[in-house]
């Protein structure tokens, strides 16, 4: 009998402003075998951004080294720098029974699908792209050049959504969040899922010989 259940691999992707880090931070917090993917990426550390925690902090060398020896389950370049995703950690964490929470682009997001399809895509639409503009300059974070780049670049990205296994629209973060945390529990409970590791759940022999097709004896 297998030891543990595999991990579930779920990819949430959104244009920024959207409240995806919230809701990834609130899906971490309720779902305790869940962990956070930290990517790696070619720029520089922000103010407060720990090396391991918020990103793994490497030299474009490293990375486009890593890119050759076929280590990262998807990579992108974006606004001049790689991002990308470590295929070995992410494995690493599946078997030992951990749900994955990736936090990438669509261009990553359908590399990973074409690379892991058993992998969960998730997009986080916003309300109205009249709202995602208002919610990027209410942060009052940024020059009005990025956010028209954000703004351009979210066009692109929701161009992408269709190609994803779900939607879901934040207008609510509460409602967002219940339909978020619904699809990963029905994902879990999948037939094809369910069958693969069925020796996790049953122990009876019997019913585990129909449930595979065979018949009982």
């Amino acid at each position: 009998m297998l030891s543990r259940e595999e991990g579930l691999l779920i990819v949430i992707s959104a244009p920024s402003g959207t409240g995806k880090t919230t809701l990834c931070h609130m899906l971490l917090k309720e779902f305790n075998n869940a962990v956070f993917s930290v990517s790696f990426t070619t720029r520089k550390p922000r103010k407060g951004e720990v090396n391991g925690k918020d990103y793994w902090f490497v030299s474009k060398e490293e990375f486009e080294r890593r890119i050759r020896e076929g280590d990262f389950l998807e990579w992108a370049k974006v606004y001049g720098n790689y991002y990308g995703t470590s295929k070995s950690q992410v494995l690493k964490a599946l078997k030992e029974g951990k749900d994955v929470i990736l936090d990438i682009d669509t261009q990553g997001a359908l590399q990973v699908k074409e690379r892991f399809p058993e992998a969960v895509l998730i997009f986080i639409l916003p309300p109205s792209f009249k709202e995602l503009e208002n919610r990027l300059r209410k942060r009052g974070t940024d020059p009005e050049e990025v956010i028209e780049k954000r703004l351009k670049f979210a066009k692109e990205e929701i161009k992408r959504a269709r190609f994803y296994d779900y939607i879901v629209v934040n207008d609510e973060l509460e409602v967002a969040y219940f339909k978020l945390k619904s699809i990963i529990t029905a994902e879990k409970c999948k037939k094809d899922r369910f069958l693969k590791q069925a020796e996790v759940f049953i122990s009876d022999k019997e019913l585990l010989k129909l449930l595979k097709g065979g018949e009982g004896e």
